[in-house]
């Protein structure tokens, strides 16, 4: 490119010849010269070959080049145009999502739960199972058992000239016949009340009663009741669990479990003035109370083998005795009996040897025996071969130490029952088959 006039290359080379590669200019020249006195170019050297910066320039438009026909044409991508979402952005938009909601929900957790006075939002424990439900326990479980027992177990109260007595029962029969303790109904006026297990409440007459065996029998009018199951007394064993059910101080439907702690424990019970009560009876270290009187004693299965009838306790005489892990229960084979006398003929039978007896031995020189005081002739002992004198060592194996316990041994069985005494006649031990009667009352 040129000026038109006198253009030099740089340093004064003097411009190739040829035609001018424009139209001449026709302004004035310049006041400025460049080296050896030559004008000077009115533009500086850095843009003579920049045609836009010199009007005079010739200029041409130089149309772009068309594809050729059935070329397809270049593609034009626009740099400012939006493009399509690769894989990356499409799992990290989600991802910061859920992160940024993560974060703003903890927060807002943790400011609602310090405002509430929850300290710093920490869960303590492991989080709720859900409790099975009372019908699903296992039917040989605690829960199981006492489930079953409850419904035939009852509260009851008897009006006397000292006040109300308390005590427990079960039921026998559809019919209304209930089992307890005669110490409860006794010295009664014959009429008392009974507290079911749903609360509800009934007036009951006492049947009958047994002082020395201290059973009574109770009758509501109520039909449809559910009885309890009956168990054997003497398929027990020392270790057996069981469970004491009846209403301790007044507390209805208490259940109290143990084991069973001793068998054939005889016992002479009875309050001053009153009749002499004596019984084989079931120890056991289930929590037992005043108020359990007369209730059952279950095994593992929920069948009665005992009725809950003596606590001992270390208190003084007179004052309220507390249970310190002995209650003694009667065998259920003898009080069943004793319930079907009473139902059947309004009184009981009691079991005889037919003998008297004399102090021999006692608790502390065990298997000293009890002499036979006298021998009644048409009598039980009698029958078997037994004299006055001869000392009675063990009653079916059982060692006996002292009258109360052949007394109690002899009730345990029922007439007819067939027993082996051992005893001693002077230095020789024999042995005999003795066939126990009922009393003649």
């Amino acid at each position: 490119m040129t000026d038109g006039w006198d253009w030099r290359r740089p340093g004064g080379t003097p411009a190739p010849a040829g035609p001018p590669a424009g139209p001449p200019r026709t302004g004035p020249p310049t006041a400025s010269y460049g080296a050896g006195g030559a004008p000077a170019s009115p533009w500086w050297s850095d843009a003579l070959a920049d045609p836009w910066r010199d009007p005079y320039a010739p200029a041409a438009v130089i149309l772009p080049t068309m594809p050729a026909a059935g070329t397809a044409p270049e593609p034009v991508t626009d740099p400012d145009a939006p493009g399509r979402p690769k894989l990356r952005q499409l799992l990290l938009i989600p991802l910061v999502t859920a992160l940024l909601a993560g974060t703003l929900g903890g927060a807002l957790g943790y400011a609602f739960a310090v405002r509430g006075g929850v300290g710093g939002g920490v869960t303590l424990g492991a989080g709720p199972a859900e409790p099975p439900a009372l019908a699903q326990r296992r039917p040989d479980s605690l829960a199981g058992v006492a489930e079953k027992v409850l419904p035939s177990v009852v509260t009851v109260r008897v009006a006397s000239l000292g006040g109300t007595s308390e005590g427990s029962g079960f039921i026998v029969s559809t019919d209304g016949y209930l089992v307890t303790n005669d110490h409860v109904v006794a010295g009664g006026t014959g009429r008392a009340s009974v507290t079911f297990n749903d609360g509800s409440t009934a007036p009951a007459t006492v049947v009958g009663q047994d002082p020395e065996s201290d059973i009574a029998v109770v009758k509501v009018n109520r039909k449809g009741l559910r009885p309890v199951e009956f168990g054997d007394s003497e398929a027990l064993a020392v270790g057996d669990p069981v469970l004491a059910v009846g209403s301790p101080l007044s507390l209805a439907n208490t259940v109290t479990a143990g084991i069973i702690s001793a068998l054939d424990r005889t016992m002479q019970a009875g309050e001053p003035g009153g009749p002499v009560r004596y019984y084989a009876a079931i120890q056991t270290d289930a929590a037992v109370n005043h108020g359990n009187s007369g209730g059952p004693l279950v095994d593992s299965a929920g069948r009665v083998i005992g009725v809950n009838s003596t606590i001992k306790s270390l208190v003084a005489e007179g004052h309220e005795a507390g249970n310190i892990g002995l209650a003694f229960a009667i065998p259920i084979n003898q009080a069943k009996r004793i319930t079907q006398d009473i139902i059947g003929t309004g009184r009981a039978r009691r079991t005889v040897i037919g003998a008297g007896f004399a102090g021999t031995g006692t608790a502390t020189t065990p298997g000293a025996g009890v002499r036979l005081a006298a021998v009644e002739p048409s009598g039980p002992a009698a029958g078997a071969g037994l004299r006055a004198g001869d000392v009675i060592l063990k009653l079916n194996g059982r060692p006996i130490n002292e009258p109360t316990d052949l007394t109690a041994l002899v009730r345990k069985f029922a007439p007819g029952s067939v027993v082996a005494v051992e005893y001693r006649r002077g230095s020789t031990r024999r042995t005999a088959s003795v066939t126990l009667a009922a009393d003649a009352k």
